[in-house]
């Protein structure tokens, strides 16, 4: 079987563009997904039906030589990537040549390379050492110039709650101007670490909305009568002026060339030849723009069809079409800490939660980010600090079981031992207050600290179960006033789409269904949603560049034979693509045409019509003043338009099922004792910030 397989991807060298295009959508597809986490890189191949076939990982370093500076590698990761792809593809015994979309996502890490030759530049402490080029995201060294930049009060702050984080990419670029050598800093280009990877793959500088507006202060067309998407008056005004020469080249360019951005699942063209051959792949394979991770773990699981049906949700007819249907459906991607992302059809700004941001995951579209920084960390910390930790692991590993799967046993047996209603009973009078790391949202107060209320002197595992108990119920607690500020603020949320390891805790499922009053979701992949999502965009782009290439062959037969054949020698199927060299003999070629026609050249895997550019005014101004838009400009929204909904039938269509946890009624016990511990909750985060308010006013009668 495998042999015929193998056959079957000799493609003829001379075929119709129809015949071309009719076996490339017959064939068994398949496609790839790569994640870039903080401390490994994953990769996952899936089938047409959304199963997947093999799962690979490898772990990555990251170096600390100070406190608050942490770097990593772009060299390391790309060779993990590689690893893990070739890896996943080995495993799942999958012919390359049937691998037709690959989709990246990572971190929202600052990659810094040369402008002049793309090789890595160090980033410091460090300075002669060139590999560490990569400034990780929870890097906090650019504190001072995070405070200079929010100082400036511009309008694209509005979009990132209100002030930059010193974990976005502006503020370690301008650490970098101030620390650098002129010279090098003036030679450095700048990559949000996904868009790195889709130009390693590409060879393409591309840029997605995800990582640009989320983390770099970017403002799509027309958001705040943005035409060019970065704001040359905010980067002079924090001492950035280098970032706007050449039309921003060192950030990928402006809006004046509209192909620079894509939102998720948009196609940036093939594999180039070598990285190709690095990947185990072949240069038939196509690549979706960039995502953040926490991004990808949204796509990952909303479009999850649930087992039971939903109120405002299942019977939603937009499900079936387009983006609209991904309205009302939160995804909490936890991991050590959870980021909280919803998508919305205006935009709403809500207090302490990021955005909102346009066109990241869908044109048009608007989404929202709210997080916590310590969830799984934080139930790490609980049961590793306490006297009963040692027992903990001896115990749970005798039974062959976590030790969350151990500690919620010992819950059951104490309420019988107890005599109490239920567990959330156990912990009626232990009030945890968990922001060990501050709070993201939806106070955005870095100060926050933890605190417990009700404590004793008792080492035992029983009392360990219960401030566990208490730490599930503070995650829980926090997911609730993060969700009620995004619905007072306008939002709809019908349901919770979960993802990450705390999937399998159904103590903590139960108290997040209790706490919120919603419906919590599990999909089918609990630890691979992320990287499940990233391979749904290399899906999408797939689907993306076959759509626009049958569009370019109906064009063909309404033209003369030689525009025919001009557009069919410019298009290529992807099938019939050399396997080696073959950009430098398609855009040598192509640029002939182009020169005869007396057209712009473009590369061989653009995939929309040739639009004359606009100058910027008329762009800004093309609604007020009543200017039409050039036709190429209108086929290009017009596809555009299309294309956004292909990566929502994607994710309906290979996403599944999943299971459901309802709330209990609000007048069962559990919900009764959560709302009026909700309230207490409530008032240790006002009480707290009191305390330091006093204690603050105190300081500043010593200081004077």
């Amino acid at each position: 079987m495998q042999d015929k397989i193998w056959q079957s991807t000799t493609f003829p060298s001379q075929r119709t563009s129809d015949s071309r295009i009719s076996q490339h959508e017959s064939e068994t597809k398949f496609y790839v997904g790569v994640d870039v986490g903080t401390g490994s890189t994953r990769a996952c191949i899936i089938d047409k039906s959304g199963n997947i076939l093999s799962l690979a990982e490898k772990p990555i370093k990251r170096e600390e030589l100070l406190s608050n500076f942490i770097t990593q590698s772009s060299r390391e990761i790309w060779n993990a990537v590689c690893y893990c792809v070739r890896k996943v593809i080995q495993e799942a015994g999958v012919d390359p040549a049937r691998i037709h979309g690959i989709g990246f996502d990572a971190t929202c890490s600052l990659v810094v390379v040369s402008a002049t030759d793309f090789k890595e530049i160090a980033v410091g402490p460090d300075f002669t050492n060139n590999d560490q080029n990569i400034i990780l995201w929870m890097d906090h060294r650019a504190m001072k110039e995070t405070e200079e930049i929010n100082f400036s009060g511009n309008t694209c702050l509005k979009y990132v709650g209100g002030q930059m984080s010193v974990e976005m990419e502006i503020p370690k670029i301008k650490w970098l101007k101030n620390n650098l050598e002129s010279g090098i800093f003036q030679d450095c280009k700048f990559f949000d670490l996904p868009d790195y990877l889709t130009f390693r793959a590409t060879g393409k500088e591309n840029r997605s909305f995800s990582s640009v507006v989320c983390k770099q202060g970017f403002l799509p067309e027309g958001v705040e009568g943005s035409n060019l998407g970065w704001s040359k008056q905010f980067l002079d005004s924090i001492g950035l002026s280098e970032l706007t020469d050449n039309d921003f080249e060192k950030l990928g360019g402006s809006l004046r060339n509209q192909k620079n951005f894509l939102s998720a699942g948009e196609c940036i063209g093939p594999l180039d030849g070598k990285a190709a051959r690095q990947l185990g792949l072949t240069e038939y394979c196509v690549v979706s723009s960039g995502i953040i991770d926490a991004y990808a773990g949204w796509v990952g699981t909303v479009a999850a069809k649930p087992e039971s049906e939903i109120k405002g949700l299942t019977e939603n007819e937009d499900y079936k079409h387009d983006f609209n249907g991904a309205i009302g459906r939160l995804a909490a991607v936890a991991g050590t800490s959870t980021c909280h992302i919803l998508l919305s059809k205006s935009s709403i700004f809500v207090h302490g939660i990021w955005g909102p941001y346009r066109d990241v995951l869908a044109r048009g579209f608007w989404a929202a980010e709210g997080g916590q920084s310590c969830t799984g960390v934080l139930l790490d910390h609980v049961i590793t600090t306490h006297p009963a930790f040692s027992k903990l692991s001896q115990l749970a590993d005798a039974a062959n079981v976590s030790k969350f799967e151990y500690l919620n046993s010992v819950l059951e047996n104490l309420v019988e031992k107890r005599k109490e209603r239920s567990v959330i009973f156990l912990a009626k009078h232990l009030f945890f207050y968990g922001d060990y790391r501050g709070n993201r949202s939806p106070i955005a107060d870095p100060n926050m600290r933890a605190c417990i209320i009700g404590q004793s002197m008792d080492n035992s595992i029983d009392d360990l179960a219960v401030i566990y108990l208490g730490a599930c119920e503070f995650i829980s607690q926090q997911t609730r006033q993060i969700i009620e500020v995004m619905l007072k603020s306008g939002h709809a949320i019908n349901a919770v789409f979960m993802s990450g390891g705390q999937c399998r805790n159904g103590l903590l499922m139960r108290l997040l269904a209790d706490c919120t009053g919603l419906p919590i979701v599990i999909p089918r992949y609990i630890d691979g949603a992320v990287v499940f999502g990233s391979a749904l965009l290399g899906a999408a782009a797939s689907k993306v560049f076959d759509l626009n290439k049958r569009r370019r062959v109906i064009k063909s037969k309404k033209s003369s034979l030689v525009q025919t054949e001009f557009l069919e020698g410019l298009y290529p199927s992807i099938q019939n693509l050399p396997l080696e060299n073959h950009s430098t003999n398609v855009v040598a070629s192509y640029k002939l045409a182009c020169s005869n026609l007396n057209a712009p050249a473009r590369t061989s895997s653009d995939l929309f019509p040739i639009s004359k550019e606009q100058p910027a005014d008329m762009i800004s101004d093309k609604s007020s003043k009543g200017i039409s838009l050039d036709k190429g400009r209108e086929n290009l929204e017009e596809e555009r338009d299309i294309d956004k909904n292909i990566l929502w039938k994607v994710m309906q269509e290979l996403t599944g099922n999943a299971k459901v946890i309802c709330p209990n009624t609000k007048t069962h016990p559990d919900r009764i004792l959560l709302d009026t511990k909700y309230q207490i909750f409530l008032d240790m985060v006002e009480t707290q910030r009191n305390y330091r308010r006093m204690v603050d006013k105190v300081e500043e009668t010593f200081s004077r």
